[in-house]
């Protein structure tokens, strides 16, 4: 075996995880951080302003990385953040009944076990139900999940009456909503990091991450070809919520209250940061890491918009046009790879 046939697979395995489009995405964060940078130099490229970038995006890309999946099945949900919203109260409640005087503050680490499973498990049950309607009854996933994005809320709101919970515990806050590892990377942001390290092993080098892509690029062939499209669609699904329950348990980590009113523009944000980051709205094309940067790439323009004192209505307009650029860079792709 010569050196060059033995680099052949790793060579394949890195152009599944990265791919050309994911360079072109990259070296756009790039120039975005740098002109933030020279416009600020004082300001923008410092260690806090890096640390709260990060927090402030980890949540959704937590998101992203199950929206990511979906996506490529030529799929959509449009429920994750009101599932984020309601596996956060269902946690809150959960840590409040199990709490002497119904004050969950002073909680120990088995009551907050307690809420995090609760929490995995409401994000679970939505996602089943909506890869269950998907995928075997048949309704389209834009109509699913928009039902379950009024659903979400309104189950959430009856929970709590409308009023937000407070008394999430503080053991919680200390170590996962402002705790720090490894020198001062905070939790929030490893937690991040783990999800998308499994995430891309999902996708890029398993079976299931295989059958995502088929599915994505022809459904029927891929069933024609002995894939259980049905149980695979139910699965991604059932993966996307359980990370939404999972970003809703961060989520009251870090802010220490259920905020029901927060999260209307998670679910485009997600999918916004899916999209820039090259994954194909008609499936089967898509990377974790072109995610990774596809959701950075707002998240930059955004604080560097705030710390450069350009008005916060550029704001929208400014990760529109890059969405756009990206979804006709995408067409202009697929009619390239359709001409050969």
């Amino acid at each position: 075996m010569t050196s060059e046939t033995a680099e052949l697979p790793e060579r394949k395995l890195w152009q599944r995880i990265s791919g050309v489009s994911t360079v072109w995405i990259g070296l756009v964060l790039i120039v975005l951080y740098v002109a933030f940078s020279i416009a600020r130099p004082d300001a923008f490229p410092t260690r806090f302003t890096l640390q709260t970038l990060l927090i402030e995006t980890s949540v959704l890309l937590v998101l992203s990385i199950g929206m990511t999946f979906v996506i490529i099945t030529a799929g959509i949900d449009l429920s994750v953040g009101m599932v984020l919203i309601f596996s956060g109260v269902l946690g809150s409640k959960t840590m409040e009944w199990l709490s002497p005087r119904q004050d969950a503050s002073h909680a120990g680490w088995g009551i907050i076990a307690a809420g995090f499973v609760i929490s995995l498990a409401g994000g679970a049950l939505w996602g089943l139900i909506n890869g269950v309607l998907v995928a075997r009854a048949k309704i389209p996933p834009l109509i699913v999940t928009l039902g379950s994005f009024g659903a979400a809320l309104g189950a959430a709101q009856l929970v709590t009456g409308g009023v937000d919970t407070r008394t999430v515990p503080e053991n919680l806050r200390d170590s996962l909503g402002f705790g720090t590892l490894l020198g001062g990377v905070p939790d929030l942001v490893l937690v991040a990091l783990v999800v998308t390290l499994f995430g891309a092993w999902l996708l890029h080098t398993t079976r299931f991450g295989r059958y995502t892509y088929a599915i994505g690029s022809n459904a029927e062939a891929a069933r024609r070809s002995g894939i259980g499209v049905t149980r695979h669609l139910i699965l991604v699904y059932l993966m996307t919520g359980l990370l939404s329950g999972l970003a809703g348990f961060m989520n009251l980590a870090y802010f220490g209250t259920t905020t029901i009113a927060g999260h209307g523009t998670d679910n485009l944000d997600a999918i916004a940061g899916v999209v820039i980051g090259g994954t194909s709205l008609f499936g089967g094309t898509g990377t974790i890491v072109g995610t990774v940067i596809g959701v950075f790439i707002p998240s930059v323009l955004r604080k560097g918009f705030v710390i450069a004192g350009v008005p916060v209505f550029w704001q929208p307009i400014a990760v529109s046009i890059v969405l756009v650029a990206a979804v006709w860079f995408d067409q202009l792709r697929r009619k390239a790879r359709d001409r050969k």
